[in-house]
């Protein structure tokens, strides 16, 4: 994997950049939709490619690994030939998916985590090393490292111990990563997750220790787990500024388009949240004018497009009467609809981002967008 910075922006610390893998480019900053299990839900992969203009999709190790499971991936030649997507995908270490099964698992430092399927109560093991494989197999281009999601609140104790087993595992990633070799014939890279929770003494050690490491990229974790905003952005600013500037910096599970655009200007170059199709399934649609709630009746005689400001639709000509029609008669296509429409919106979001840093207006546009954006209609 290659990263290349193309532009910095003279009043803050965002870039413009482009990383480089086997399956295609991806301009940063960039916006990564979910696809949990192998799907971005109520989305097709034609319009993830032609609508949304996804450059990058995320599937999940947890989920895939329990259903189709490994066996299945590894006998079709990897989750790109089982869902038919073609350009880069990111997996994620089933880490954060382990920690929200907080009484379905246990975590023993030196093995790695047990924990009982939510499908069927079985029991199995995540170790760095079984992680790995199971990464291997799915065939992501970009994997994550096992780590410890602490949750919010916890005390400095719990966040240290904790940093210090994901500190542990990732060396035996590492180690175990670059003892294996991909399955399908081309390149995968592995990011280290820098942890601490809203500490900034662990922080800024688990930046450090993670920077050690050396890998093609890095990734930042443990935030967005209902800490108050400002406690991200100052957890994330600690890590930009110690995190290297020349590899690609990912904010994981981040978030609104207002917490997106603040930390591209903090030095981050890649995102991913299940808020854009979430909310779209229940009928919360973002614009470029702000946030409406589809199912609210003053949308009702409203013919107007769904974003004025948008050109997603203007082949099909759907209004917000229209989509809110579809919401409150519980058709399914006003979710589809919805959702195809937050996803090119934040994909257009971090595309107009990367434009103004490459104009070198940047700081100037967010903080005049943001509270457009950011308002209920």
């Amino acid at each position: 994997m290659e990263f290349i910075i193309n532009h910095t922006d003279p009043k803050s610390n965002a870039r413009a950049g482009l990383i480089k893998t086997d399956h295609g480019d991806i301009h940063t900053p960039i916006f990564m939709p979910v696809g949990t299990v192998g799907s971005v839900k109520a989305v097709h992969i034609k319009e993830l490619r032609e609508d949304i203009q996804a450059e990058i999709i995320l599937g999940n190790t947890y989920h895939l690994y329990l259903r189709p499971g490994t066996d299945v991936l590894e006998e079709v030649g990897g989750l790109h030939k089982f869902n038919g997507w073609d350009r880069p995908i990111l997996t994620d270490s089933g880490g954060y998916q382990v920690f929200s099964l907080s009484q379905r698992r246990k975590i023993k430092p030196e093995e790695g985590v047990w924990f009982q399927s939510h499908i069927d109560g079985s029991r199995h093991l995540f170790s760095p090393e079984r992680v790995m494989d199971i990464e291997r197999s799915i065939g992501a281009d970009i994997v994550m490292a096992l780590d410890e999601c602490t949750p919010y609140p916890c005390d400095h104790e719990y966040a240290e111990q904790s940093m210090n087993i994901t500190h542990t595992w990732l060396k035996r990633c590492c180690e175990h990563f670059d003892n294996t070799e991909p399955k399908y014939g081309y390149s995968q890279t592995l990011f280290p997750i820098v942890q601490g929770s809203t500490f900034r003494d662990l922080r800024v050690k688990s930046a450090e220790f993670v920077a050690s490491m050396n890998r093609e990229g890095n990734a930042i974790g443990g935030v967005s787990v209902g800490e108050p905003t400002e406690l991200m952005y100052e957890m994330a600013e600690i890590c930009c500024s110690i995190l290297p500037k020349d590899k690609p910096r990912y904010l994981m599970g981040v978030g609104t388009p207002a917490n997106i655009l603040e930390n591209i200007a903090m030095g981050v170059d890649m995102f991913d949240c299940v808020m854009p199709t979430r909310h779209a399934r229940h009928g919360m649609i973002f614009t470029w004018d702000g946030i409406m709630n589809m199912r609210n009746e003053k949308w009702k005689r409203d013919f107007t497009p769904i974003d004025a400001h948008s050109d997603l639709f203007a082949d099909r000509e759907y209004s917000r009467a229209y989509l809110r029609h579809l919401y409150v008669a519980d058709e399914m296509l006003g979710p589809m609809i919805g959702s195809i429409h937050n996803l090119h919106f934040y994909l257009d979001l971090v595309r107009t981002a990367r434009q103004k840093i490459e104009e070198g207006v940047f700081a100037q546009w967010k903080n005049e967008i943001i509270p457009r954006i950011s308002q209920r209609l």
